[in-house]
């Protein structure tokens, strides 16, 4: 269970236990179990300071803490402090990572069967699209919906996820996408086959939780070598 240690505290001296926290990144470097850490500010009173640490669980909260390194950090981010530090320790009992699954909607909802549903809620109107396999971006929601229309009508298709990272307005997605054809694509006829091919995409958001802009990098020269379209060209 992913655990959160909460550091509150009161400091004048922010920009020197920032400096000192920089000093502990460096000195755990391969050592630490920390996997992400965050110092914030309080809006109404700079000097009320808060660190928040996550760890992939409390014991390995208990390995951190027990490095030399960190006891002689926190000793030190002790005496920055005007007063001692009060500790929260929490565990995560839930943990939504909304442009993620928002992201895994979009997959999903692409390759339902029967008529595309509504994507409003989804993509912005003014998404913009790179895909190196086009020779120009696609702009605008009306024309990415005839780009996801062009394989809808080819294949019958899944995606499955197999790996996300998210920072800040972007998500990245590793993918799987296996498909059946089932109409002509780029040319080609349907040949009935069953294709797979993998790929990555990143989506950036905008602040109402849609997609404004993607990336993608997929595997369709090995596509078009399953559907037989390298042996035309060979011969």
């Amino acid at each position: 269970m992913t655990f959160l240690q909460l550091i509150d505290c009161k400091t004048s001296r922010l920009d020197e236990m920032n400096r000192l926290l920089d000093q502990w990144v460096e000195k755990t470097r391969g050592k630490r179990t920390a996997t992400h850490a965050v110092v914030g500010a309080d809006r109404s009173d700079a000097t009320h300071v808060i660190e928040i640490v996550e760890f992939a669980s409390y014991e390995e909260a208990m390995r951190n803490s027990n490095l030399p390194e960190t006891d002689r950090i926190f000793r030190e981010m002790v005496a920055l402090c005007d007063e001692l530090p009060t500790f929260t320790d929490l565990d995560v009992v839930h943990d939504a990572q909304l442009y993620a699954e928002q992201a895994r909607r979009f997959f999903a909802a692409i390759a339902l069967p029967g008529p595309l549903p509504p994507l409003n809620g989804l993509l912005a109107e003014n998404y913009h699209d790179h895909d190196p396999a086009n020779e120009q971006d696609v702009l605008g929601m009306d024309n990415m919906l005839r780009e996801i229309g062009m394989w809808r009508d080819a294949f019958d298709f899944a995606f499955t996820v197999e790996d996300q990272i998210t920072q800040e307005d972007r998500v990245c997605t590793r993918w799987s996408w296996n498909g059946v054809q089932k109409g002509e694509f780029l040319g080609l006829s349907d040949t009935g086959a069953r294709v797979s091919m993998t790929g990555t995409t990143v989506f950036r958001f905008d602040p109402d939780g849609r997609i404004h802009e993607g990336w993608w990098q997929y595997d369709r020269l090995g596509l078009l070598g399953q559907l037989g379209a390298l042996e035309e060209l060979e011969r």
